[in-house]
């Protein structure tokens, strides 16, 4: 297996640094784009395709000998949350941060790009750099795009840092892997009064106390059993911040999260259940964001992730649940492909994802990056020399 020289790994360090500087939002990925197709393009990429499904960037490395195609994928945003960190390279844009370590995960398959320099024997591999992963739109629309009948991989690997895990520590988990979830914006709608007056109006208030805990209440079970259900209030509103009206409008926020796909259906008409019963003579619009749909890891091509791992000397272990935050990669395994997530240890004392001093361990570049060249390895073999 090849690994990575050193002095690529000090380049590829110095660019997550780089990206980490200059974080795009979901959807707004376009300066980030550029400067991985430059990248691809600088790696002799045999073709790349730009604009996918937004801002999405993909490169193909040739075998010479027809073979399945090995997508591998990672994430190009970044997220609105304001860095807190001291890091002489950290985020130059207010209010946004490489939060979650795509800036880390876009190196490292750079550096996967850099060991194709020799091609597969076979096949070919996909590299896929994904725009909008964080509202769960972005591999849903680079599916929708035209072009990707071109791209459709037969395997498909990702993977994604997790802190609390050992450093470097490879995870896998056949079957769930990573939860659905949706978010839930209620509005209600009735008619304003003088506060003096409430009973000649219609507020949403009494309705909105009431679905505060009953949609919470929907809560049900432990991660890692089937029927396991999760509701979380994130936001309320009601009327204006004034003494003199009663309001006539309400807002609602609630987190929806499961662990498969057909319980995130039953959860969402319990919601909907309640809401009915709430609502009496008011209004109601119902609208939904940022949706997951469930990781689902493939026996084999976990199988293959793990041999990969164990060949390459990697601490492996097997999560004995499912992660309860979501990842929209589990569409790309709905789509055909032999698809598994990989979860691979940030350090136990290392901040959680999305807090405002989380940044991304550098050593994990050449450890992840060797994984994945052995998995192309064993799935492809690769040209001599």
């Amino acid at each position: 297996m090849q690994s990575l020289p050193r002095a690529d790994i000090a380049e590829l360090t110095a660019l997550r640094h780089a990206l980490h500087r200059h974080p795009d939002l979901s959807g707004r990925e376009g300066a980030t784009a550029e400067r991985i197709t430059a990248q691809l393009r600088a790696r002799g990429a045999d073709r790349i395709w730009q604009g996918l499904g937004g801002h999405g960037v993909a490169a193909e490395f040739r075998g010479r000998e027809a073979g399945p195609t090995l997508l591998l994928r990672c994430e190009l945003d970044g997220l609105p949350i304001r860095e807190t960190s001291d890091l002489p390279y950290r985020s130059a844009i207010e209010g946004r941060g490489h939060l979650c370590g795509h800036d880390g995960h876009m190196a490292t398959l750079l550096g996967v790009a850099r060991l194709l320099a020799r091609r597969p024997a076979r096949g070919r591999v996909i590299l896929l750099f994904q725009p909008a992963e964080e509202t769960g739109a972005g591999a849903e629309a680079v599916i929708a795009d035209p072009r990707w009948p071109d791209l459709r991989p037969d395997f498909a690997f990702a993977w994604h840092n997790v802190p609390g895990r050992p450093l470097g520590q490879i995870g896998l988990r056949p079957g769930p892997g990573n939860c659905a979830s949706r978010g839930m914006q209620v509005r209600l709608h009735g008619r304003s009064s003088h506060a003096a007056a409430p009973e000649d109006g219609l507020s949403p208030g009494a309705a909105m106390a009431g679905l505060m805990v009953a949609l919470p209440g929907l809560s049900q079970s432990a991660i890692g059993e089937a029927d396991y259900a999760l509701a979380t209030l994130t936001h309320a509103r009601l009327g204006a911040p004034t003494f003199g009206i009663a309001p006539a409008d309400g807002d609602l926020r609630v987190t929806l999260r499961t662990m498969t796909n057909g319980r995130m259906d039953t959860l969402i008409a319990q919601a909907q259940a309640r809401l009915e019963a709430a609502r009496g003579d008011l209004a109601v619009e119902v609208h939904w964001h940022d949706v997951f749909r469930a990781v689902v890891n493939d026996a084999a091509a976990t199988a293959l992730a793990r041999d990969a791992a164990l060949a390459g000397g990697h601490d492996v272990a097997e999560l004995d649940r499912p992660l309860r935050w979501s990842e929209d990669f589990g569409r790309i395994g709905e789509d055909g492909a032999q698809a598994a997530l990989l979860y691979v240890g940030a350090g136990e004392d290392h901040p959680q994802l999305h807090a405002p001093d989380y940044d991304f361990p550098d050593a994990l570049i050449p450890i992840v990056a060797d994984l994945l060249i052995g998995i192309v390895d064993r799935l492809l073999g690769r040209a001599p020399a």
